[in-house]
């Protein structure tokens, strides 16, 4: 539920598009499921300041070098902005 018509015209309630993140690309890409993510979240908990990726890495569930690919393919997917 997105949009609402009403007497002025059509109304945003919600944006639909919102930004992935990167271990939400994970689970998307089927590199991660989401028992994975959130272990990784919680191994992320645990150590400020580290990156999902590198928690990821760390805990053996895709190696540091896909990691990098990976990220490189999620920083360069197609985003709309819609003004």
């Amino acid at each position: 539920h997105y949009f609402e018509a009403s007497s002025s015209g059509v109304q945003v309630l919600q944006d639909g598009l919102q930004e992935v993140p990167f271990g939400e690309f994970l689970v998307d890409t089927g590199k991660l499921n989401r028992s994975q993510l959130l272990t990784a979240m919680m191994f992320q908990d645990r150590n400020p300041g580290v990156r999902i990726g590198e928690c990821v890495a760390a805990l053996g569930y895709v190696p540091y070098e896909d990691v990098d690919r990976l990220f490189a393919e999620y920083a360069h997917c197609a985003v709309v902005e819609l003004a």
